[in-house]
């Protein structure tokens, strides 16, 4: 326990490499090649963090004057996911997900009910939320570790389901997310995508990343999309001249580096990837096998990045209009791009239509995050976290998905 506990303080960053390097060299892809791969993974994920980090730095103070200039004043702080994924592990029963997961991922391997290898055991830690949450609600353990590996289940069949448009949009061939930030919404992403498609007009409006190239020449470069995205943003909030300019500088960049952090990701995934797809074939007579990620590796995608930025002003408009909301959005506004990953490939890049779903998605978000927080401040009390200064509950957005949502209700009946 000692070890699992050491390895998890490091993060994601450090675990990775760990467990990349295991795994390489289980599927004998030698030595070397594993240790490599597992360094150029740390190194991507770190690169990511940073960029991720860069992202949260420059829209949590424009958020912040956003929220003052709107006179927000909600009684649930959103303190943000690194918080939370910290609160959860310090869950009695935590650190039990892990085999749990671990053993579900096998079995269901071997009885054929998932392609999907999970090897993103950082991100355990939102099934073992919901076990938390849970045991919360209920006030028994077991009840929570069973909650923690059905869910976990649920996010391997969802994982192989949406494999194909993360192939064929993202250009990652044998990958899966079984991550549910992403993953959670898509009970709400599928009907909307049904009704859009049969709203004459509105299913002809095709607008994506590269027709915005095309279109507005330079303006339509990613970079530019966020030098512009970052001066509306802060010209909102009200924000004194140089703080719009290091606003719009601060999102370029992100546009700018986040493909290429993702670029170094892949490069250290790819000959672990192969050797599992060999050996796999060889294993499971011809098997395709997924690895599943972190959806972090879609950050890449100009689309993607649009889409997130832009709902931000969308999410706290949503805030202050939208009746039965008691959250304020603020640490988890970066997270938005994770949220919208999945159905921006499954809209094919198509921003409007992403930014159309998204909109409804993030209106759910706030009203399950806002029903979440009375069961997450406990979680925080027992870790020993204090209540932020004029907060009486808190919460964040991350988890506020639709399917963490029914579990932590429906598994609420046995409590």
């Amino acid at each position: 326990m000692f070890i699992i506990n050491f390895i998890l303080d490091c993060g994601a960053s450090v675990m990775l490499p760990i467990i990349i390097f295991i795994l390489g060299v289980l599927m004998k892809a030698g030595v070397g090649k594993s240790f490599k791969a597992g360094i150029t993974i740390g190194i991507g994920f770190t690169g990511i963090g940073l960029v991720t980090g860069l992202l949260a730095n420059q829209l949590g103070p424009v958020a912040q004057q956003m929220t003052e200039r709107l006179g927000l004043n909600m009684d649930i702080i959103d303190i943000g996911w690194p918080a939370m994924s910290s609160i959860t592990w310090a869950w009695s029963a935590a650190g039990l997900m892990i085999p749990i997961c671990l053993i579900v991922n096998i079995v269901l391997l071997s009885l054929k009910l998932t392609k999907t290898m999970n090897v993103d055991i950082w991100n355990y830690w939102q099934f073992a939320f919901v076990g938390a949450a849970v045991s919360v609600v209920t006030d028994s353990v077991v009840i929570g570790l069973a909650a923690g590996a059905l869910i976990s289940a649920l996010a391997l069949i969802l994982a192989d389901f949406t494999a194909p448009y993360i192939e064929k949009y993202f250009d990652m061939p044998g990958i899966s997310f079984p991550h549910l930030t992403a993953l959670g919404c898509l009970p709400i992403v599928y009907p909307l995508m049904w009704v859009l498609d049969r709203i004459p007009g509105i299913n002809k409006i095709e607008i994506s990343a590269e027709s915005l190239r095309k279109k507005f020449g330079i303006f339509g470069e990613p970079m530019m999309m966020g030098l512009i995205i970052g001066f509306v943003l802060a010209a909102l909030a009200g924000a004194e001249p140089q703080v719009i300019l290091q606003t719009g500088i601060g999102l370029a960049s992100v546009m700018y580096l986040m493909p290429k952090m993702v670029s170094c990701l892949m490069e250290g995934l790819m000959p672990i990837s192969e050797a599992a797809q060999e050996m796999m074939s060889k294993r499971f007579e011809g098997r395709e096998i997924y690895i599943g990620l972190d959806a972090a590796v879609a950050l890449g995608e100009p689309a993607v990045i649009a889409v997130g930025l832009v709902l931000v002003p969308i999410t706290i408009l949503l805030a202050v209009i939208l009746p039965g909301n008691r959250i304020l959005p603020f640490a988890d506004l970066a997270v938005i791009p994770y949220i919208v990953c999945l159905f921006t490939a499954m809209s094919k890049g198509n921003i409007f239509r992403s930014l159309v779903i998204g909109t409804v998605v993030m209106g759910c978000v706030l009203l399950m995050a806002s029903t979440l927080g009375p069961i997450e401040t406990p979680l925080a009390v027992s870790a020993g976290v204090s209540i932020p200064e004029g907060a009486a509950l808190i919460g964040n957005l991350d988890r506020a998905n639709l399917l963490t949502w029914i579990f932590i209700k429906v598994f609420g009946i046995f409590g």
